[in-house]
């Protein structure tokens, strides 16, 4: 009996956001969109592909995102680039605490959700 992977992670934004929530997720970041089973599509989201990983958009109203320090860290490449792309669609960019062998940023997507940006050096 073991835990062999993590499958996917789930990040809520409010109902009703989907669009706003793709804008941002599937064009300013680039994420593809993947299908979500018809038994789930009625409870509203979207469902992504990270790499071999999922991450699954959820609705959820009453929640103040900013005020917690869960998140998702995502490893990129050319982490400046990124940097200056999130930057350049008003994104504001938090630094991060240093960690050895670890290029890093951290900002708030449109909904307040905490996000990790990590590149190894």
């Amino acid at each position: 009996m073991s835990i062999l992977r993590l499958h996917h992670a789930q990040i809520t934004i409010p109902q009703g956001a989907e669009a706003e929530g793709r804008q941002f997720y599937c064009e300013v970041l680039g994420l593809p969109e993947i299908e979500k089973p018809d038994s789930l599509k009625g409870r509203g989201g979207f469902w992504l592909q990270v790499g071999d990983r999922q991450v699954h958009v959820g609705t959820e109203n009453g929640v103040e995102r900013r005020a917690t320090k869960a998140h998702l860290a995502y490893l990129v490449m050319d982490i400046q680039a990124w940097r200056e792309r999130l930057q350049a669609h008003g994104i504001e960019i938090l630094e991060g605490v240093p960690i050895p062998g670890l290029e890093r940023f951290e900002f708030r997507d449109p909904f307040g959700n905490r996000v990790e940006f990590t590149q190894e050096i």
